[in-house]
């Protein structure tokens, strides 16, 4: 019994920290599914057996060498010294992606609860500092109450969608890509998505006591976050071409769905940035920890704090920078992932 609570925690957790703001929205599906028409759901199946593969032999991995943060893994996979500086760059694209999703987090108050920017970010950071008081469990009991809400409004989602005439539209929609890009695109969302996770599943891997219970968590995480894929996916092929107009896809869509439905839907984005937010930061205090010798919660609140002013002045530049080299670093990382026995 205890162990069955155990890979549900892990399930959920795996998918509460994949499934950010960009999947939620829709954008992420856009850009690396369903804009391959009639291809996109054999992709998404790929995508999906890369996650249960790759995120469940990391977890085990960092169980097996007892890793303390993904920093241990990085010089696991390469060796102490390429691994110190690849941590390195991980520590500034998490708190960069994380000042994006604090941001975010605010946009969503103001714009659709009515509330004003800086109390979004304030809730959020005062919200995320209380949590990581209690570490590891506090992050699965989080994303015990999110997951299973967004897999309820996925249902509520397809089931709407099943009723509309182009509700097969995903299976005859054109590509006018390259097959080379095609089937490109999952692995580099895999390796982009898995990259970022480490920040929680190494230390999630590495606390759990059971060898099955990660095995099995990992297993139904993975194909967790593929079938929340494939009915974005359908949902949104039903809605083509005219549903790219949007910034936000998902939302038009629950728009259609009633307004209790939408606005479960604003609550649930916020749901799924604050999870993924407090995962991340988790993971960064972690690694931090490891070079400073000072009290975690003193760690977190200057992670929140430098996190805070980034999301006050904007900084695209850095990013630009540094997602290019982030992207390299994704498929070298998951290539070498892959490779390594055990």
């Amino acid at each position: 019994m205890k162990t069955g609570i155990r890979i549900i925690q892990i399930a959920f957790t795996y998918i509460g920290t994949v499934v950010g703001a960009g999947f939620a929205t829709g954008q992420e599906i856009i850009q690396f599914f369903t804009r391959f028409g009639k291809w996109g759901a054999l992709t998404i199946l790929l995508a999906t057996i890369l996650f249960i593969w790759l995120g469940t032999k990391m977890m085990l991995l960092s169980r097996r060498i007892s890793a303390r943060s993904y920093e241990d893994l990085n010089k696991h996979l390469f060796g102490p010294k390429a691994g110190s500086v690849i941590s390195i760059i991980m520590l500034l694209i998490l708190i960069g992606v994380n000042s994006v999703m604090l941001a975010g987090a605010g946009s969503v108050f103001m714009e659709h609860l009515g509330m004003h920017y800086q109390t979004g970010l304030l809730i959020t950071i005062i919200g995320t500092f209380f949590l990581l008081k209690h570490g590891m469990n506090a992050i699965m009991q989080l994303n015990s109450i999110v997951v299973p809400l967004m897999l309820s409004l996925s249902v509520v989602m397809i089931l709407n969608t099943a009723k509309l005439p182009t509700a097969d539209r995903f299976l005859s929609l054109p590509a006018d890509s390259h097959w080379s890009v095609v089937w490109l695109s999952p692995i580099i969302y895999t390796a982009f998505n898995l990259v970022l996770a480490q920040a929680v599943l190494v230390p999630l891997g590495s606390k759990t006591e059971s060898a099955a219970a990660v095995k099995w968590g990992g297993i139904a995480g993975g194909i967790g976050v593929g079938l929340m894929l494939l009915s974005a996916h359908i949902a949104i092929s039903a809605h083509m071409p005219g549903i790219r107009q949007y910034e936000i896809p998902m939302g038009s869509i629950a728009s259609h769905l009633g307004t209790a439905v939408h606005l479960i839907y604003v609550i649930l984005i916020f749901l799924e940035i604050f999870s993924t937010f407090v995962a991340d930061l988790y993971g960064v205090t972690l690694q931090l920890q490891q070079h400073l010798s000072v009290s975690p919660r003193l760690i977190t609140a200057s992670v929140l704090f430098i996190c805070f002013l980034l999301s006050q002045i904007g900084f695209s530049s850095l990013l630009s920078v540094l997602y290019p080299l982030f992207g390299c670093l994704a498929i070298v990382w998951v290539v070498k992932l892959m490779l390594k026995s055990g």
